[in-house]
């Protein structure tokens, strides 16, 4: 038998055609929620390869000379479809963008806006900076292939509170606090359209990894006295009341009382997981997962606050 040479072996395979992976298609579709001012919603579920990670609401507003990015979503394939998106819409270039806070979903598609200024609070860089690379890690190991070829790519700008006027569009910027320690609000004043980030869900559950219930609560009264007409949350429908403000509250409020109630008898961490959920919050979406991640978050810091203090001694 003739033996092939390793050179013909070689010739062999690389006649053969190209592997090509193709991207995940998030399939966007905006959503025109006042003049200028575009939505991607997200879907109201966990993290999973099927979705790609796209649980997140981003937005964009057209000004009279470029476009403004509201959060660039969860990897690199949807930073380049949602400026593919942007792209069919307006020929305008894309001048801006702010993050929100530091949660992944919000930020990894940073990559897809090379050269464009990425604003955020430092508090969101700093997180950015410390937890990045492991927040990256943990979205390929949830969403999959959809992630391939995305990388951290840290603010570049630093967003300071106050009125600023970009490509013809007057923006407030307003900070918060309590889903994370940095949390930015845009607020676009000729729509009156108010992108909350994650201080706002609607019909979908909280998450709390980084939460400060306190004042978490404190900052949705300052957004309850905002003159708003439409309200962008983090996750959930766009809405044009209040409802995503009371429904927030009521449930970080009972989630609070709830668990320092179970602090208090001596409950411990399986106990806790067993309580029954009252029934008005039966609807929202991916309710037990958050409520099983909220418990492992909080309630060693509400269990601490019942230990007694122990007296100093006094010295002999």
């Amino acid at each position: 038998m003739k033996r092939c040479s390793l050179s013909a072996a070689l010739l062999a395979v690389l006649a053969l055609p190209a592997f090509t992976v193709q991207a995940y298609d998030y399939q966007l579709k905006p959503q025109a929620i006042a003049d200028g001012v575009q939505v991607l919603v997200g879907r109201t579920e966990n993290f999973s390869r099927e979705n790609g990670g796209n649980i997140v609401n981003t937005g964009f507003i057209i000004g009279r000379d470029g476009v403004i990015v509201i959060d660039t979503g969860p990897s690199k394939a949807y930073g380049e479809q949602q400026r593919a998106t942007i792209a069919k819409l307006s020929k305008l270039p894309v001048v801006q963008i702010y993050l929100t806070h530091a949660h992944p979903d919000h930020v990894l598609g940073n990559q897809a806006y090379a050269g464009v200024p990425i604003a955020a609070l430092p508090g969101t860089t700093r997180a950015l900076t410390i937890n990045g690379d492991a927040l990256l890690s943990n979205l390929y190991r949830l969403a999959g292939d959809a992630m391939l070829g995305t990388e951290l790519r840290l603010p570049t700008v630093e967003a300071k509170s106050g009125e600023v006027s970009i490509a013809g569009r007057r923006l407030r910027l307003i900070p918060g606090l309590g889903h994370t320690d940095a949390d930015l609000m845009v607020f676009d004043e000729a729509t009156q359209t108010l992108f909350t980030g994650d201080l706002v869900f609607f019909q979908r559950t909280l998450t709390t990894p980084n939460a400060d219930i306190p004042h978490w609560l404190a900052t949705l009264d300052a957004i309850d006295a905002i003159d708003f007409k439409v309200m962008v949350p983090g996750h959930g429908p766009v809405l044009r009341d209040h409802a995503g403000i009371a429904q927030t509250r009521d449930y970080l409020k009972w989630l609070r009382d709830s668990l320092q109630g179970a602090a208090r008898r001596g409950l411990d961490m399986p106990e806790v997981l067993q309580l029954a959920i009252p029934e008005r919050f039966q609807r929202l979406a991916v309710l037990h997962t958050e409520y099983e991640r909220s418990v492992a978050h909080l309630y060693p810091a509400y269990e601490l606050e019942t230990l007694p203090t122990v007296p100093k001694s006094r010295p002999q």
